[in-house]
């Protein structure tokens, strides 16, 4: 039988790069891994059922997105093995109704929000909120991510009634839309990371998804430290390892979480990919996740 500390299951295509990154840090530090991603899964499987594979942690990038993957959960349980972003928390964090309340709950500024049950279950709205919104407004699916079914520029409810019926058994969010200030002529558009403990900031222009790194300088000149206060909050509430959330600075200067958690995050490489993350930091999030494997596998020592 072979025991190895970390799976690592993904489907992805644009992933290969973080995963193949993240495979031999961990092999230069002395972490076993095994990946199991589409191709191999019902191999995986046989190994593990028939007691030939064991492993001591799950990072699970797959099942939100493939069911097939699922079982992994459950074996991950049966072995009391750890977790990286455990897939009932991930559940949670992906349904953007909930994270809303529970925001509102722990003081986390939102935009004005009317949530609205499924078309199946309520296809006729009773919408006295409405006018709260502003034109225009943005309408989105309480569950799903990449921007999938969002509608940004809303006006009027002939657009709810109809984009309700794409997804017609999820909730909805109806939104204000921020707008964001003005700091040197860059739009005050946050991507905020929190991995393992780590949080980082980056600027992220939500029209072109371009980002930047927020340098020392600009977190202090800018007085962006806030951001950090406010994403550990969220990680206290969503109970994610690693995430990301946007964070607007309006007009009237007041921080706004815009969109709330992303899990997984896109960890396509800025070298590879325009709108990747720099490279840097998704070296510094690969260490991180080693650390934390680590703090789950106290037998081991670092590799310097």
């Amino acid at each position: 039988m072979s025991t190895v500390d970390l799976l690592i299951a993904w489907e992805w295509e644009y992933d290969h790069h973080f995963i193949q990154l993240l495979n031999n840090e961990c092999v230069r530090q002395g972490i076993s891994t095994y990946l199991i991603y589409p191709f191999n899964i019902d191999e995986t499987f046989q190994k593990i059922r028939a007691g030939e594979l064991q492993f001591r942690i799950l990072y699970d990038r797959a099942s939100d997105s493939d069911e097939r993957f699922l079982p992994l959960v459950d074996l991950a349980k049966k072995m009391d093995a750890g977790m990286i972003n455990e897939l009932s928390n991930s559940l949670r964090a992906m349904d953007k109704a909930t994270m809303h309340l529970e925001f509102l709950t722990h003081g986390i500024h939102v935009p004005y929000t009317v949530i609205l049950s499924p078309y199946e279950k309520e296809p006729i709205l009773k919408i006295t909120e409405l006018e709260g919104l502003g034109r225009p407004f943005i309408i989105k699916p309480a569950n799903g991510g990449g921007g999938t079914g969002v509608v940004v520029g809303a006006e009027t409810l002939h657009d709810v009634i109809e984009t309700r019926k794409q997804y017609g058994s999820d909730k909805y969010l109806l939104q204000e839309q921020i707008v964001p200030a003005d700091v040197d002529g860059k739009r005050a558009w946050f991507r905020v990371f929190f991995c393992c403990g780590k949080t980082v900031i980056c600027w992220w222009d939500d029209r072109t998804h371009i980002y930047e790194p927020v340098t020392a300088e600009q977190e202090a000149q800018y007085k962006l430290e806030r951001l950090h206060v406010i994403v550990r909050k969220i990680a206290d509430v969503c109970k994610l390892d690693f995430f990301s959330t946007e964070i607007c600075k309006s007009v009237r200067g007041q921080f706004v979480c815009v969109d709330y958690v992303n899990d997984p995050c896109d960890m396509r490489l800025k070298s590879v990919f325009a709108t990747g993350v720099p490279d840097d930091i998704v070296r510094t999030f690969i260490g991180c996740i080693i650390s934390h494997v680590y703090a789950l596998l106290p037998q081991k020592e670092a590799k310097k």
